[in-house]
């Protein structure tokens, strides 16, 4: 790769998001290029769920099988993270940490993001596994399991109500959360939710397999199941350069992560620029992580077509 490379899109990120836009792109006949640093945020998970026809797909396949059919349409991949992205009239050069380079019309960031998670031990070990954090991703695989809720902010209250709909067995940790009222212990209560105050020193671990929540005092109470709020962090490093910053996302009054601010369909503030999936909403599930790359696809082309930029081939179909 040099910089002579010009495509009319990159694409950064080869999940769900990155991924449809490329298959979106590709069969609007457009050069496409995917770099992708096979960093997925769901990568610990077993399964992809609630993605029509594809249910419990594990991500991997789901990925490898996005790759195979973008290739059909004649888009082009290359592993490696990139390091920064330039701007010099609209062209944009992206360069990877290996040094090399491509140069591209637009650009569709799909980077995703880091979930911080509780600083517990066993809690990053177990991630996606039996610790876990949307009822709608992982209820059903841990139905009537013992569930624990480390709670870290007042959101755990609402997931603690979640997931009782899976289990009867939900204990609620107070942990680092603030401490709940009257009605919110007479409501967990009513819920059958118990209520364990104090800190939790660790996760028990036994045979591979998840089996108690360990507290400073010493207590152990069973589990099959932890669920935690993570909070996830944006990968905008490389577009930093360009004036890109992700920004603090809130719901109900809780700092839920950061994310690019981008309009209905993926663009940025900066011109040639579209984000789409969790780097600009920390709430999108893989299938809407997928829709958005679509929308965000179609933008671009509709922005190329405006701009008078046709593929080679429908201009040689022409003449």
């Amino acid at each position: 790769m040099t910089n002579e490379n010009r495509y009319d899109v990159v694409v950064i990120g080869g999940g769900p998001a990155g991924l449809s836009g490329a298959l979106t792109l590709a069969r609007a006949r457009r050069s496409v290029l995917v770099v992708d640093a096979g960093e997925p945020r769901n990568a610990p998970a077993g399964g992809v769920h609630n993605y029509l026809g594809r249910e419990g797909a594990a991500p991997g396949e789901l990925y490898r099988i996005g790759r195979s059919e973008i290739a059909g349409y004649g888009g082009e991949f290359v592993d490696g993270a990139v390091a920064e992205v330039t701007d010099a009239a609209g062209d944009f050069t992206v360069r990877l940490v290996s040094g090399a380079t491509v140069r591209a019309r637009r650009i569709l960031l799909a980077t995703g993001g880091v979930d911080e998670l509780p600083d517990v031990p066993g809690v990053r070990e177990r991630w996606g596994r039996d610790v876990l954090h949307c009822p709608y991703c992982h209820g059903w695989e841990v139905r009537d399991r013992a569930i624990g809720v480390l709670a870290t902010s007042a959101a755990s209250v609402h997931h603690a109500q979640l997931f009782r709909q899976w289990s009867a067995d939900v204990t609620l940790f107070t942990h680092t959360a603030p401490a709940l009222d009257d009605a919110q212990l007479a409501d967990l209560a009513g819920r059958g939710v118990r209520v364990v105050e104090g800190t939790v020193a660790a996760l028990r671990i036994e045979s591979d397999e998840l089996t108690g929540v360990e507290l400073d005092s010493g207590l152990v109470v069973p589990a099959g199941a932890v669920v935690v709020a993570p909070k996830p962090v944006a990968r905008v490093g490389m577009v930093a350069g360009l004036g890109l910053t992700a920004v603090e996302q809130e719901r109900g009054g809780i700092i839920a992560g950061t994310a690019l601010t981008v309009d209905p369909m993926g663009g940025t503030s900066v011109p040639g620029v579209w984000a789409a999936g969790n780097v600009a909403d920390v709430f999108a599930t893989v299938i809407k992580s997928a829709s958005a790359g679509v929308d965000a696809a179609a933008m671009i082309n509709m922005d190329l077509v405006n701009s008078g930029i046709y593929s080679p081939a429908a201009v040689a179909a022409a003449s």
